[in-house]
């Protein structure tokens, strides 16, 4: 293996240090915007950590084998670009003079996709620990799937930074208690207790201690009591690192270390103030900053030559690391090559496609079904077409028909269990699912009621920003839910996530529709889905599935066109499409030639041609649009002289068939509406 690199004497080891610090002041300092307090503070750990453990390889980013580093404090993001940019990621010291500027590589809070070497997208706090689990037990998953003895092509670890900010999110514990009862091995928290956020201390209003309670949520803890003591932090890190120092009690959990470190270490001014936090030091404080660190006032930006020398060695292990590692693939190649072929697919993203192919389409003489059961259904064909599209459900799999028949459960002792359990833990589901995602390999679902999307909207929008292919299977879409009442009944969360840039919102109308949708959603592989599926049996609509395979990937189509020339559009979204469909039906009776729009995802429609939105839409002023929920998103497609059936307040508890009628969901009460605001048709 490779070894190590060899030990530093204390003054290039300081040297190196406070170059870290000092490429983040004049960052911060030079856009007069940022956050220098924790770079300067962390800077001996990230230091230690980044030379001396982990695993990576600055010409290749996205080498499989690779440790991943995430800075769950995104708002430090100068210490992260100091590190790529001395590792030799390719950033340059012309893209940290232009931190936080338009078009830089080097945007105020880290971004994947943009800057080589940022694992994920990290800024609103907790979310990159979160992130950071979900990589854990995916990165053990993999391993588990594809490890040979004698040929380990995946062990990597996880080692992700939080600070006291991350630390009272709740999205932030909610991931920790699921990644200590999962009992992940490979993740080690680097804990950065500095004890100041921008209010001022923490003892403002976090006063509890949480080594103690991750200790309680089944982790291992050291702490370092002074976060410039750089033998502690590897004696630290030795332990977290190596199974052979940890007690037995240790083995099987993650690892936390909690380091005592000084928000803007070395400013004689703010040193251990909140103002350094997010505020650049002013050019006094710099050179004083400068002086008392022993620092040559200029050049800014200066990186000494030894300082230098010292981080190209990490590019040259790296490239010793993923040599080797090269050499086990091989070999793994040639005694496993099937094995070997779907792990190179897989993470580079690529993926097997074609369920429509696999599997027949539901017939109209079936009995009502749930789009949830249609889900489940096509599920257990799904993940034998992608053998690493994986998940499961916040304490809700019965509900949302997310189990995979004949699996077992992921747990410690199954980790390749195929039946994943978040628990009641919405939010971080949706972050661990978004950790999922980053290794590319692994497609993963999570499910909960629609009504608890927003538990994990923050995360959703994340999903979101990084284009990750998360499926978010969200049933119980109305106030078809019934007696549950109106705590449980959405109704505006469908505009809610249509308003998120990226995310395809997909509400079926009936099991073929589910079918075309589940087919789209396993073939992409850009962007998040919210699955918003009925609890309540729909009709099998009698439409050929090849007019539904068309045109559900354009988000809105024409489902039933009219006898005659057009007068009235109808427009549908889930349930309420096999609603329109009687609707119709009556109005045709009544010698109103009337057309059925289906439109299973607004999202999608909306990024047609206008050409094709038209077309579908229908040259007829007369548009009716039914969705069970808010009426908000629904104007854009009728227009003024429209009708809105939706439902502009909140549910009420009773049998969905007497919900949904007394609340204007049904064919007379829509006849009426009709009657009412389009007297010009005549219907009697």
């Amino acid at each position: 293996m490779v070894k190590r690199s060899q030990a530093l004497s204390k003054e290039l080891e300081t040297k190196a240090i406070n170059t870290i610090r000092m490429l983040a002041v004049d960052m911060v300092q030079k856009a007069n915007s940022g956050h220098p307090g924790t770079p300067m503070g962390f800077a001996p750990p990230a230091f230690v950590l980044w030379r001396d453990y982990l695993r990576a390889n600055p010409r290749n980013p996205n080498w499989p084998g690779r440790d991943r580093f995430v800075l769950s404090g995104g708002h430090a993001s100068a210490l992260l670009y100091s590190l790529l940019y001395l590792s030799g990621y390719g950033l340059t010291l012309d893209d940290l003079k232009s931190f936080r500027q338009w078009g830089s590589r080097t945007p105020g809070h880290p971004e994947y996709h943009h800057t080589p070497g940022v694992e994920t997208t990290t800024g609103p706090l907790g979310q990159g620990f979160g992130n950071a689990v979900g990589l854990a037990l995916a990165l053990r998953y993999l391993g588990q799937r594809f490890n040979r003895p004698g040929m380990t092509v995946l062990s990597p670890r996880v080692f992700v930074t939080a600070g006291d900010g991350d630390m009272m999110e709740g999205v932030s514990n909610e991931s920790a208690s699921f990644a200590g009862h999962q009992g992940l091995s490979n993740l080690i928290c680097l804990y950065d207790q500095n004890h100041i956020s921008i209010d001022g201390s923490t003892d403002l209003a976090f006063t509890e201690d949480t080594p103690a309670r991750f200790r309680a949520l089944g982790w291992s803890v050291r702490e370092v009591p002074d976060g410039n003591d750089t033998q502690a932090i590897r004696q630290a890190l030795d332990w977290a690192t190596d199974p052979s120092l940890q007690l037995t009690t240790e083995k099987d959990t993650p690892k936390m270390i909690a380091i005592r470190t000084h928000i803007g270490f070395g400013s004689p001014t703010y040193q251990d103030t909140a103002h350094v936090h997010g505020t650049a030091l002013g050019a006094d404080e710099v050179k004083k900053t400068k002086e008392h660190l022993g620092w040559p006032l200029s050049p800014d930006f200066f990186v000494p030559e030894d300082v230098q020398s010292l981080f190209s060695e990490l590019t040259e292990r790296g490239n010793a690391l993923e040599k080797e590692w090269q050499e086990i693939f091989t070999r793994y190649q040639s005694s496993h090559p099937e094995d070997a072929a779907l792990f190179a697919s897989s993470m580079k993203g690529d993926h097997a496609s074609g369920l429509i192919k696999r599997l027949s389409p539901f017939p109209p003489t079936e009995k009502p079904m749930a789009t949830r059961q249609a889900f489940g259904t096509l599920l257990q064909e799904a993940v034998k077409m992608q053998p690493l599209l994986w998940g499961g459900s916040a304490d809700l799999a019965p509900s949302n028909n997310t189990l995979i028949k004949g699996e077992q459960d992921c747990q410690l002792r199954n980790p390749g269990g195929k039946n994943l359990h978040f628990g009641v833990r919405e939010h971080a589901m949706g972050a661990i699912m978004n950790g999922m995602a980053l290794t590319r390999a692994i497609r993963p679902y999570g499910g909960t009621f629609l009504v608890f999307s927003d538990y994990m909207k923050g995360s959703m929008r994340l999903s979101a920003l990084m284009g990750l292919p998360v499926t978010y299977i969200l049933t119980h879409d109305s106030i078809g839910l019934g007696e549950d009442g109106p705590t449980h009944q959405p109704v505006e969360h469908l505009n809610a996530l249509r308003a998120l840039p990226g995310m395809a919102v997909i509400r079926p109308c009936d099991a073929n529709e589910t079918f075309a949708a589940m087919d789209w959603i396993t073939a992409q592989n850009d962007m998040p889905v919210s699955f918003v599926l009925s609890r309540q049996a729909l009709p099998i609509l009698d439409v050929r599935f090849e007019t539904i395979r068309a045109g559900f990937p354009r988000g809105g189509y024409i489902l039933r066109e009219s006898s005659g020339p057009l007068r009235v559009t109808l427009i549908g979204t889930g349930s309420e499409v096999s609603l329109l469909w009687k609707v119709q039906d009556e109005l045709e009776k009544k010698g109103i030639a009337a057309r059925l729009v289906s439109m299973p995802s607004t999202t999608l429609f909306d990024r047609q041609p206008e050409d094709y939105r038209k077309t579908v839409l229908g040259t007829s002023p007369l548009r009716l649009m039914a969705e069970a929920g808010s009426t908000l998103g629904s104007w854009k497609y009728i227009g003024e002289q429209g009708i809105a059936v939706g439902l502009d307040h909140f549910g009420a508890s009773a049998p969905y068939t007497r919900v949904m009628e007394e609340f204007g969901f049904s064919v007379e009460k829509i006849l009426d509406r009709i009657r009412k605001e389009w007297p010009q048709l005549g219907i009697a």
